[in-house]
């Protein structure tokens, strides 16, 4: 069973007239990998700059291991931080980034020695000991900034957005080495990011937030198969978002037509959110469709297409190994177990259809969807696609 190590209790925190943390509760287990989800703003930085000590809630209590430590300072947490620019000492080798903190506390040299080797050996950096900053590589700087943390044996790490500036191919690379090291130290790893993909590789528990509310908490297949509502299942993968109503348990209305599914206790008849995950849907001839809609888009992805098809003027995302081309009509099938029915909630009607996805595939060159896949994240999502 594990051990609760970290408690925030009714967190409240506001900027001038802006309300960031508004009674926010969560707790987080020793030796969890526990990562902050959510949009840029949704308040997942200050969470984790409250647990670290660098900012003091408007009110509310942060506890570690059972003591209130709002009042503690940051040195004096057990606690240690890797921020995404990840300040290292330019004119000190690898070995002397890494011990920094150890000659802080007058570690013996013995000691020292031995636990920088060590953190080394954790992070695969054995035998760049003499090596300065500036002659490593962005993901090498990163195991550096880390190992640098790790060396003070804290309880806790806290790692803010810190493989937002490699390139995607390290990123990936980076996640699996992050994990292993975390379950090589066995500490508790509290990590903020705004990549979904990031988040289902790495985490044992997400943490999805948004506008300062926690929005759902749970491990990255609930988040991902059981969404709480049409941001999570928005913000969590790719989802087509459907008013439907529930005449009766397991029976799903949408398009005027009932189809079976495996949800239940709903009212009778109340409006509901489906949620239909892109690659949960079977594209079959015309006779046999569920459905039937007109492909308004193709794009291949490498592994799959990803096939826009307009339904009565909502457009769908379907992901697929088949290729249908633009101006087909096509029949959809959905197995019961492919609908996900959520409550209305205060983000019903705001994501779900695909029709700016599909211009935007129409009127950009690849030299602008390049750039386009880089711009911020925030721009996509008002463009109604979500990485």
């Amino acid at each position: 069973m594990s051990k609760e190590l970290i408690r925030l209790q009714d967190l409240c925190m506001a900027y001038d007239d802006e309300q960031v943390l508004d009674h926010l509760n969560l707790y987080i287990n020793d030796q969890e990998f526990l990562t902050l989800l959510g949009p840029s703003g949704c308040g997942k930085t200050t969470t984790l700059r409250i647990i670290g000590g660098f900012v003091t809630p408007t009110s509310g209590d942060v506890f570690f291991d059972g003591v209130r430590i709002n009042d503690v300072p940051p040195y004096q947490r057990k606690i240690n931080t890797v921020f995404q620019k990840y300040a290292l000492f330019p004119h000190l080798n690898v070995f002397e980034n890494v011990a920094f903190g150890l000659r802080l506390k007058k570690v013996p040299e013995k000691e020292l020695r031995q636990r920088v080797m060590e953190m080394l050996e954790v992070v695969s950096l054995k035998g760049f000991e003499n090596r300065k900053p500036d002659a490593l590589s962005g993901g090498q700087q990163q195991r550096v900034a880390i190992a640098r943390a790790l060396v003070n044996r804290p309880k806790v790490l806290l790692l803010d957005e810190p493989l937002g500036a490699l390139d995607l191919k390290l990123r990936k690379d980076m996640q699996i080495e992050l994990k292993k090291i975390q379950q090589q130290v066995g500490i508790t790893f509290i990590y903020v990011t705004h990549d979904q993909e990031e988040a289902l590789t790495m985490s044992d528990t997400i943490v999805v937030m948004d506008g300062g509310h926690i929005q759902q908490i749970g491990t990255p297949e609930d988040i991902y198969n059981e969404p709480k509502n049409a941001f999570v299942a928005d913000f969590i993968g790719e989802s087509n978002i459907i008013d439907g109503v529930m005449p009766r348990d397991k029976v799903v209305k949408m398009y005027g037509r009932e189809f079976a599914c495996l949800d239940g206790g709903f009212a009778e008849n109340e409006p509901v959110d489906v949620v239909i995950r892109p690659e949960d849907i079977d594209i079959v001839p015309v006779e046999q469709g569920q459905l039937v809609g007109t492909v308004t888009s193709v794009t291949f992805k490498g592994m799959q297409y990803d096939i826009i098809v307009d339904f009565r003027g909502f457009k769908w995302l379907i992901q697929t190994t088949d290729h249908s081309p633009v101006g087909a009509r096509i029949g959809v099938k959905i197995d019961p177990d492919g609908f996900h029915i959520m409550k209305k909630s205060q983000y019903s009607g705001m994501f779900g259809d695909y029709s700016s996805y599909s211009e935007e595939y129409d009127e950009l060159s690849d030299a602008e969807a390049l750039d386009a896949e880089e711009d911020t994240d925030a721009q996509r999502r008002e463009d109604g696609y979500a990485e």
